[in-house]
């Protein structure tokens, strides 16, 4: 059973909020994309509607050796505060007595973001102390940051052992994780996977997972060319990863057995160079001339994937077509998104995964015309893969 913010009672209580604010600033410290911020906001509106306190804390970036102004989490609290229409207090130290104390005088109703936590090397090395020390500033431990639920650190997994019956999942890490379930658990058929990106290595446990599950293979972006080589095929310069030649054929073998349908790309879109003024052309992509590399899927291929994806009830994408970046090199990634969209409004259910399939959905507007966009890259992948995500195993424990 899976405990949430809806069952617990926040009035008067202060609720320690695990969050995910890792967002993209510009050079002048202002946020370029709050869809995480955004997908926080109605387990904060929660506890706060609840008449309940509110700490919250999260990472930002990649500092290296303790604090740096730039990676600061003092640069979100303008934008914050505009979105929950209340001040937003800040801490300047995430532990600590004058932290403890803010915390301490925090009434219902009001907000208290931690300075970074990453800050300590202690939070990535899921130090107990310090999991400790921040356990001290809330009654109730709430872990909404999927995004960092794959990983063990002190304020994501370690911390939870501080609140052996006050602790549970947001609404958005609740929803994540349905979401997944329905996919993973119990998936009408057909079932497509729609797997893409640069490197096989990177995809192979998940392809090796979803094989037990899913009726179709859709394999694009750079990893198809590794398949194409793997056959015997001539991929000219394209991207390709010879140690995972058998890897790929082993891949497709086990589909075979199972009768899973794998699509790989019959044409590719090419180029004489990787850059977005590149020549372009088209050809079979067994057949890519020396000198020439794979950058999207071709005409023939497009449909075909088009046909298959628009006949599936479930589908699962992770990973672009091809390099969707540059507008010559789109068209796989756009065809693909649009196919989605149609099978959706078709009554199939769809989840979309993993950074790059995500942007993809976001350059093209299509966020609310698929059933679920995830917020987690890395963790999404690891519980497709079949893990067990740290963050997750310490609120069900």
């Amino acid at each position: 059973m899976m405990k949430t913010v809806n069952d617990i009672d926040f009035k008067g209580k202060k609720a320690l909020i695990r969050v995910d604010f890792n967002v993209p600033l510009d050079e002048h410290m202002n946020i370029t994309d709050d869809t995480r911020i955004q997908a926080a906001l109605p387990t904060i509106q929660h506890v706060l509607n609840n008449e309940g306190a509110v700490i919250l804390m999260s990472h930002l970036g990649r500092p290296k050796n303790g604090p740096e102004e730039k990676f600061s989490l003092k640069h979100i609290v303008n934008h914050l505060s505009e979105l929950l229409n209340r001040e937003v207090k800040f801490a300047s130290n995430c532990i600590g007595s004058a932290t403890e104390n803010l915390a301490e005088n925090l009434n219902s109703g009001e907000v208290l973001l931690l300075e970074n936590l990453r800050f300590y090397s202690e939070e990535k090395a899921g130090d107990v102390e310090f999991a400790k020390s921040l356990s001290v500033l809330g009654d109730i431990y709430v872990n909404d940051a999927f995004g960092t639920a794959h990983r063990a650190h002190a304020s994501t997994a370690i911390i939870a052992q501080f609140f052996p019956t006050s602790k549970v999942f947001g609404l958005l890490m609740a929803k994540e994780l349905d979401n997944v379930a329905q996919v993973m658990g119990n998936p009408k058929p057909p079932f497509t996977a729609i797997i893409g990106g640069a490197k096989v290595s990177s995809k192979i446990s998940i392809i090796e997972n979803l094989l037990d599950k899913i009726d179709n293979l859709l394999i694009g972006g750079g990893m198809a060319y590794t398949f194409i080589k793997a056959q015997g095929g001539d991929i000219g310069n394209s991207l390709v990863e010879d140690d995972y030649l058998d890897t790929a054929l082993k891949v497709l073998e086990l589909a075979d057995e199972k009768n899973v349908h794998v699509l790989l790309p019959e044409d590719s879109a090419v180029a004489d160079a990787f850059s977005p003024d590149a020549d372009r052309s088209e050809c079979a992509t067994k057949n890519i001339p020396e000198g020439w590399m794979g950058m999207d899927l071709g005409p023939d291929a497009i449909e075909h994937y088009k046909t298959c994806i628009e006949q599936s009830r479930t589908i699962l994408w992770n990973g672009p077509m091809g390099v969707f970046e540059f507008d010559k090199f789109e068209e796989g990634t756009k065809q693909v998104a649009f196919s989605v969209v149609r099978a959706t409004e078709s009554d199939a259910y769809s989840l979309v995964g993993g950074g790059d399939s995500v942007a993809a959905v976001n350059k093209y507007d299509l966020k609310n015309h698929v059933s679920y966009v995830s917020t987690g890259g890395g963790a999404l992948l690891e519980l497709i893969e079949g893990k067990e995500l740290p963050g997750v195993k310490a609120i069900l424990d």
